[in-house]
């Protein structure tokens, strides 16, 4: 590709050499350049690419964006811009042939329930035969192919290849999580989203390596109703006023409190052997009644906001129905199937906010006995670890102290940061340090309408342990133990 056609949609200042070069490939690290590559020095956390310019030309690049004066020599295109991250997002655009354009992309930012919301949308395009790309915490999945991914919000280059990959597939629709990190580092710079949702904000993802404040935080989620078509926020969530401040799109809204263009009302909880979820009325466009496969009133706001896009989006109600009522999450109150009937779910939850939340909304279902599986991440904060303790003490009547991730410490000096928390609400427990040998026992001492959570691992497939990360799926342990002995 001709350099001039991919500098194209950037501000910048031609510091040396000619404009009429063809490009090889489009590289921000420096280890992967090739003859005739454009070389993007992006300045990061640990590491600065204008370092790596002597390296980069060693290695033949053709061409630089840079960010300062540098002295290159002759014959050697030099492209100095105010952003090279901004610069590296519509470069990749270009390198790809705006693959973006192609397709209808919804974009979903908020600190909690993004990825369940991905999965709903996901579910309601699908049962409207629609082909869907999706991007996320748990990787990018393109027309039912999963692909890992770094981060939830890849590099730029990265997300405008998955881009290409989901066009080329046949992908009428995109669902990507935005996160605040993505628009920091500028890496979803370029794209118009078709729709941006704003589900909720509390402050998680502050201090070092992330964001310097809450107030950055904000600025950040801002970024979204800068750069998309239409917006669809929550009125029921207080930070909404600030983060939509400065909104360049029309703005639709969603609540199960107020009044709203979109409204949910009549909220029911269902159970049934193998089965925890809800039922809700939808007032606005859309009207009628919804259920959902899956349990709690945070689900169904979750749900509101996937209704809401997809009708955005041109959706009709038959598949919106049909999403809600099919759609499961991996490790997000996912749900396993058991032969007696008693209840056994695996969550992500692993704060105190995400514990209170699963385990208080559980109760609400009425158990026979609420029991709490988990243990602590290690080299992370204390705080957190009591927090949970007091969480699980309050709502659950048992808790099993087993392994997270303990990482360089020992599980036993975790759970015992967990017990301080539990003391503060005399909670039952017993600790069992291995995993599985933990999960085998609630199996084997569950009752006729126990409910049982497994929280803190979600999706993960791994345990770290002293650095290295051992294979380990709770689903798995579940499947196997069950097949084998029940």
């Amino acid at each position: 590709m001709k350099l001039e056609t991919l500098l194209e949609k950037l501000d910048y200042t031609l510091d040396a050499g000619p404009l009429d070069i063809e490009i090889t490939a489009l590289e921000y690290d420096s280890r992967k350049v090739v003859p005739g590559s454009l070389f993007v020095c992006l300045t990061g956390f640990q590491a600065d690419g204008h370092d790596y310019i002597p390296k980069a030309l060693e290695a033949g690049a053709a061409a630089l964006v840079v960010e300062r004066e540098v002295s290159v020599p002759d014959g050697v295109t030099v492209a100095r811009v105010a952003d090279s991250r901004t610069a590296l997002a519509l470069l990749s655009a270009a390198w790809f042939g705006h693959p973006a354009e192609e397709m209808t992309v919804i974009g979903l930012t908020g600190t909690k329930g993004k990825t369940t919301t991905a999965h709903m949308l996901k579910a309601i395009l699908e049962a409207a035969g629609h082909r869907v790309g999706m991007i996320g915490t748990i990787g990018a999945v393109i027309a039912g192919e999963n692909v890992k991914t770094k981060n939830t919000t890849p590099e730029s280059y990265e997300l405008h290849a998955l881009f290409r990959r989901m066009a080329d597939a046949g992908c009428g629709y995109v669902v990507m999580e935005a996160s605040s990190q993505g628009f920091k580092l500028r890496r979803t710079a370029g794209i118009s989203f078709d729709i941006g949702v704003f589900l909720n904000l509390s402050p998680d993802h502050i201090g070092p390596g992330e964001h310097e404040s809450f107030e950055e935080y904000l600025q950040c989620k801002r970024l979204m109703f800068r750069q998309c078509k239409q917006g669809l926020v929550n009125l029921d969530d207080e930070h909404t006023p600030a983060v939509t401040e400065g909104a360049l799109c029309p703005l639709t809204t969603f609540s199960i409190s107020r009044e709203a263009d979109y409204r949910a009302e009549d909220i029911t909880e269902e159970r049934r052997p193998g089965f925890l979820g809800s039922r809700f009325t939808v007032s606005g466009p859309l009207a009628g009644e919804f259920p959902l496969d899956m349990p709690g009133k945070f689900n169904v706001e979750n749900a509101l906001a996937a209704l809401a896009a997809a009708d955005m989006a041109g959706i009709g109600r038959e598949a919106v129905a049909k999403g809600l009522e099919t759609v499961q999450v991996k490790g997000r109150t996912q749900i396993l199937p058991t032969p007696g009937h008693y209840t056994l779910l695996i969550d992500y939850a692993h704060n105190a906010v995400s514990t209170e939340n699963l385990l208080s909304m559980l109760r609400a279902y009425r158990p026979h006995r609420l029991i709490c599986l988990f243990g602590g991440g290690g080299n992370r904060s204390r705080l957190r670890r009591y927090d949970m303790g007091e969480m699980s003490a309050k709502y659950a009547d048992l808790t099993v102290l087993t392994m997270d991730n303990p990482r360089d410490e020992e599980v036993e000096a975790i759970n015992e940061d967990i017990k301080v928390g539990l003391a503060r609400h005399d909670g039952k427990y017993i600790s069992i340090p291995d995993r599985a040998d933990a999960i085998h026992w609630v199996i084997d001492h569950a009752q006729d309408g126990d409910i049982i959570a497994l929280i803190g691992k979600g999706h993960e497939e791994y345990q770290e342990i002293r650095g290295v990360k051992h294979f380990f799926s709770e689903e798995q342990v579940v499947l196997d133990y069950l097949a084998e002995h029940h």
